[in-house]
Parts: C-alpha cells; structure tokens; sequence
C-alpha cells in the first residue's frame, strides 16, 4: 500500500481517530463521563497497549502515525469505513506492530534498563520499513539544525534577562499584574474542520484557568482545564468527555499559563539558555525543567516577544513533540497578545486566529468546571 502524503496523513489520522479507536469499544459499554477508565477497560481487543488512560492510547497512534508515515487506512481493515466493529481485526499490520512494541520494549528493558531510549521513530524515520544501507545524501547533505530538538547545547547567559524583556515587550509587569482575565473570540481551523474556519470563543482567568468552546457544525467542541484537572468533550475523540493525564493534563496546565505570561518564569525550577534559527532569525531559546517532568522550550525573537513553545509528552511507546507558534501580537489593555496561534502535534494541526479580546471580564466559575459530554447535533 502507498503511503499518503504527510500533509493529508495529519489530517486523516486525527478525523478518523475517533473511528479508530471508537470502533475498540466493547459493545453497548457507555463512555464514562468522570474517570479515566484504562484502556483495555475502554476499548475492544487491546492486547499489549494495556493500563494506560485512554488519552494516552490516543497519543500513541499518534507516535505510529508520525513514526511510520501511516494513516488508519493502512493498518486497519478497509471495511471499517461502514462498520467501526471492523477496527478491531487483527490485520497483518496490527499483528506486526504488537510484535515490534513488544521488540522495542525488550531492547529498551536489555539495555536502557527499561528507560525510553528507542522508539518507533528511532528505525522508521517516517518510513514504513527501515533503511538499512547508508544515505549518502544523508551524509554529505547540508547540516540542518533542527530548532525544536528537546536536547539542547546551553552557554552561560543567565535566564532572568531573556524573561525581563519578555516582560517589558508585553508591556511591563504592572500592566501584565493588571489583566486578571479575558473573553476572546474570533475562528478555528483545523482537523476536525476539514481545514474550515468556524467560531471559536476562548475564556481565560488568571493564573491559570482556560476554557475555548469550538462551533463546530455538527457540535460544539468544549476543552477546560479549571487549575487543576482538565477535560475535552469533542466529536472527534472517542469519549464524549474525556478526562487528561499525564502528558494532556500538563500540556493544558502550560497551555492555560500561557494565557497570562507572568507566570512562566515561576512555572520552572531551572532554566537553561540557548540560541537557534526559527525561519532564517535568530532566536533566543529558554528550556525550563522541573524535577520529574520532561523540559519545556521557549524561543523568543529580537522583540522579545515568545514567538514558539515546544513541550514533550511520554506515551507508552516513545516521546510525542507539541509546537505552538504565536504570532500576529496586538495591544489589549496595554498587554500585547498573540492573536494568532497554531498548534502542531503528531496528531494534527489547528490554528486560532482571534478578532476581538475583551479583557478584565468577569466569568463564571461554571465556564471552567468540567463540561458536560459531546453531543451531536
């Protein structure tokens, strides 16, 4: 089978993902609305990708779609396109993949001493079958610096004037003290869209609360994190309300901090400080870390304004990247904000471009309490 081009691999691997992993589902089991049942509780037929939450299991289609080149269509049986039950048939595909985790989990476990050193993405490199002869264009290619590598070569210039400038770009500290929350609204786009633009409306309260309500045609898509805990009812997942962990749960943490930039630089234990090109400019690159947890990247251009983070999520075979872009700043109430976002994971790729941002509004505590479950229109 031919391997789609990436751009319509993305696109196709997260709007049927709710297919894929829907079709798993046990027939007649309800999708709980609260927990996070595991998957091998959730969904049909999961025989070595058991104990982990359902996000998670999400996640790692992601890790074979990026690794591979692949889409659904070229591990499942092709007749799930009018019965989901077909999902769960053990195609050539689906049989070699379970016997190349449980490869890649004992070379880990021999020599890494279980740590996550080799991944899908390790041999495979996007391909479906491993090169095994040397690159020659590999070798005697240019050199490309890829800016958003977790593992970074840091000099010795503090953090602190890096994130002061960052400050005084947005406005200065007092103003960005001053703007406890804001309502914003404007149009997404995305893999749930087909690439359409449809109204978005994001609710924002400081530190570190986030809501946004997605009017998709067939259903309003809601995604919350409330400080602490953080769920998504949207069509396209598999659960009409799904609850984050692990790797979502900290990404939506980041995601709401973000929102009132203050915060950042008591976000991290540790700061190490870099340089890289993002499009041909010079950025500064920041990576902060906390103990246990996977680093953060923050790039910042000559402004001082953050122009991209990258953050890093474990899953069960391996390490997924996000990326997110900030662009377009405007003023609102002396503070600058990016009204222009996208977001880029293994998954897919959204874009958030706001028209109107109403600050210091008052909200209420329902818009970020957990959202009631998906329902199609």
């Amino acid at each position: 089978m031919k391997v789609r081009p990436k751009s319509i691999v993305i696109g196709i691997v997260v709007t049927m993902s709710a297919c894929l992993l829907g079709s798993a589902l046990s027939a007649g089991q309800a999708a709980p609305a609260q927990n996070s049942p595991m998957s091998h509780e959730f969904f049909k037929n999961v025989q070595i990708l058991r104990g982990i939450p359902v996000d998670e299991f999400m996640d790692t289609m992601g890790m074979f779609s990026a690794s591979l080149g692949l889409d659904c269509v070229s591990c499942h049986d092709p007749r799930f396109s009018t019965d989901r039950s077909f999902l769960a048939v053990e195609t050539p595909r689906i049989q070699k993949a379970r016997q190349m985790i449980l490869m890649m989990n004992a070379i880990n476990s021999t020599n890494f001493g279980g740590t996550q050193m080799v991944s899908c993405f390790t041999c495979h490199r996007g391909q479906i079958k491993p090169d095994f002869v040397p690159s020659l264009a590999l070798q005697y290619g240019e050199l490309i610096e890829d800016p958003s590598a977790m593992t970074i070569s840091s000099d010795t210039r503090p953090a602190d004037p890096i994130l002061d400038k960052y400050i005084r770009a947005l406005g200065g500290g007092e103003r960005l003290a001053n703007l406890k929350s804001f309502v914003a609204t404007g149009m997404y786009s995305g893999f749930n869209t087909g690439g359409a633009a449809v109204p978005i409306e994001v609710f924002a309260k400081a530190p570190d609360q986030r809501a946004q309500i997605i009017r998709v045609p067939d259903g309003d898509g809601t995604k919350v994190f409330d400080g602490r805990n953080g769920w998504a009812a949207e069509g396209w997942r598999p659960m009409p309300l799904m609850t984050f962990t692990g790797g979502n749960l900290a990404g939506a943490r980041l995601e709401a901090i973000l929102s009132f930039p203050a915060g950042i630089r008591a976000a991290f234990g540790r700061w190490r400080v870099s340089s890289t090109d993002i499009g041909g400019r010079r950025v500064d690159l920041l990576q902060g870390t906390n103990p246990g947890s996977l680093p953060v990247n923050f790039y910042f251009d000559d402004s001082g304004l953050l122009v991209r983070v990258v953050r890093w999520s474990k899953v069960a075979v391996g390490t997924l990247p996000t990326q997110i872009d900030y662009s377009d700043y405007r003023e609102v109430a002396g503070v600058k904000l990016p009204f222009r976002t996208v977001l880029t994971w293994t998954d897919g790729q959204s874009t958030i471009e706001l028209s109107q941002v109403q600050p210091n509004v008052q909200i209420e505590a329902a818009r970020f309490a957990t959202p009631a479950p998906y329902r199609r229109k």
